[in-house]
C-alpha cells in the first residue's frame, strides 16, 4: 500500500487505506469497546500487521471528531493527524462508499467479507456483485445500529440480540443513499420493526413514540394493553448516530397512519 501522512508519535505511519479500515471499525463498535483487548480490534491489527494497541489508539483518534461523544463530554485521543480528519470528513456522510471501499481493501488483505446471510444466494456475475454489496452494507448497518443502542430495543428495552432489527427509517426502496447511514436507523424488536414499517408506529422528531389510532382504539384488549403503554414515551437515545429529524419527519408524513 502507498504510504501517506498519518500519526508518527507511536511508530509506523498510518496510510489512507489502513485508516479507512480503522474508521469503518470505529463506526461498528461502541466507543467504550475501542480497546486493544476487543477481538474486533485484534482482528484488524492482525490484518494490518500492527499491534492491537496501535489500532486502539487510531480508533481513539477518530473519537476526537465525534460530536456524539462531545455531547456526552467524552473526548477521544488528542494526538490526531491531518489524515484522521480527512478520513472523517470524507466518509462521515458517505457511508455507502466507506463500507464498500473498506470491503475491497479488506479483500485485498485476505479478509473474508462480513455479510448478511439472510439474503438469497446470487445467480450470475452481475447479481453476485449486487447482492454482495447489499450483504456487506446490511452487515455494517446492523453493527452500527446495534452498537449505538447497546443491542437494546429503543422502544421496549428488550436486549435479546437475536430478536432485534436494525430498522431503516427511510427504506432502501425509497432512497438507496441512506441504506448504510446509521442516522437513518433505529434498533427495534421484531414486533416494533413490523409496526414501524407498516406505519402503525412512528417516532417524532423529539424522539417520542406515537402509535396509530388503529392500535390505540383496537377492540382487542390484549393489543391495547401490550402496545398502548408505549404511546408518548421517549425512546432510549443512542450513544451516537442520533436518528435524523428530517428522516423521522419523512416517516411520519409518508408512512404513519394516524
Amino acid at each position: 500500500m502507498k504510504q501517506e501522512s498519518g500519526e508518527s508519535r507511536y511508530g509506523v505511519l498510518w496510510n489512507r487505506e489502513e485508516s479507512i479500515l480503522a474508521f469503518e471499525l470505529y463506526c461498528r463498535i461502541p466507543f467504550q469497546k475501542t480497546k486493544a483487548t476487543n477481538p474486533a480490534v485484534k482482528e484488524l491489527a492482525t490484518l494490518l500487521a500492527r499491534s492491537p494497541a496501535s489500532v486502539a489508539r487510531k480508533l481513539g483518534n477518530f473519537g476526537a471528531f465525534d460530536p456524539a461523544l462531545r455531547r456526552m463530554e467524552i473526548s477521544g485521543l488528542t494526538h490526531t493527524s491531518k489524515l484522521d480528519k480527512e478520513i472523517w470528513d470524507e466518509f462521515h456522510s458517505d457511508w455507502n462508499s466507506l463500507v464498500w471501499e473498506a470491503t475491497l481493501l479488506g479483500n485485498r488483505l485476505g479478509r473474508k467479507p462480513r455479510m448478511d446471510a439472510t439474503l438469497k444466494p446470487p445467480s450470475g456475475p452481475s447479481e453476485t456483485v449486487r447482492l454482495t454489496k447489499q450483504r456487506v452494507h446490511q452487515a455494517f448497518f446492523r453493527d452500527a445500529i446495534l452498537s449505538s443502542y447497546d443491542a437494546t430495543c429503543c422502544v421496549t428495552g428488550l436486549a435479546i440480540q437475536e430478536c432485534l432489527i436494525a430498522s431503516h427509517i427511510i427504506p432502501w426502496s425509497k432512497n438507496e443513499a441512506f441504506r448504510t447511514d446509521p442516522t437513518n436507523g433505529l434498533c427495534l424488536s421484531a414486533t416494533f420493526d413490523h409496526l414501524f414499517d407498516a406505519g402503525l408506529m412512528t417516532i417524532t422528531t423529539d424522539l417520542s413514540i406515537r402509535l396509530s389510532s388503529r392500535i390505540l382504539k383496537s377492540r382487542n384488549l390484549q393489543t391495547r394493553d401490550l402496545l398502548s403503554c408505549y404511546h408518548n414515551r421517549s425512546i432510549r437515545r443512542p450513544h451516537r448516530f442520533l436518528p435524523s429529524a428530517e428522516r423521522l419527519e419523512w416517516h411520519r408524513a409518508n408512512r404513519f397512519a394516524e
